[in-house]
């Protein structure tokens, strides 16, 4: 089965014969399913009536469980974004009805940021639609060989984690 990126290859392999082009064929791949990817989750996100940075506040607090919240500092950790930046997004989401804020017990001068009734709704649709987009993807891939490639994406991906 070839693809548009054989070609590419190819024609690499004639003008640059002195290069291994491994990683070209295997990275313009990811490459290029990583921009059909991110049409799927913004199309996603846009049906359920959500942004991507909202998705990704959104997600840190659904996946923190019952009672779905997170001190501020918690969720800049999960979404790496600057204290500013968090401090707007929740802001918006507030205004929204996506979450709210409320005194931490624990620390008089904090705040805890809890996901609403609204935004669980959200994200949760969001969500669903994201992961059938996302099997979509898988689709031409007998289960064995999507288990086989998320290990081997892992493997790729172990330098760059936290």
């Amino acid at each position: 089965m070839r693809d548009d990126v054989d070609e590419l290859v190819e024609a690499w392999a004639r003008e640059r014969a002195d290069l291994d082009l491994a990683p070209i064929a295997v990275f313009s791949r990811i490459s290029r399913l990583a921009r059909h990817l991110d049409l799927a989750r913004r199309a996603a996100f846009t049906e359920h009536g959500i942004e991507l940075w909202e998705f990704d506040v959104l997600a840190a607090l659904r996946r923190a469980g019952a009672p779905y919240e997170l001190s501020p500092g918690r969720l800049l950790r999960e979404t790496l974004v600057t204290s500013g930046t968090m401090t707007n997004r929740v802001d918006r989401l507030a205004a929204r009805g996506f979450v709210e804020r409320y005194p931490d017990p624990a620390d008089r001068r904090g705040v805890i940021v809890r996901l609403t009734t609204e935004g669980k709704t959200a994200v949760d649709g969001a969500f669903t639609a994201l992961v059938e987009a996302e099997k979509g993807f898988l689709s031409p891939l007998p289960p064995a060989e999507r288990d086989q490639l998320a290990d081997l994406l892992s493997a790729l991906l172990q330098p760059f984690s936290r």
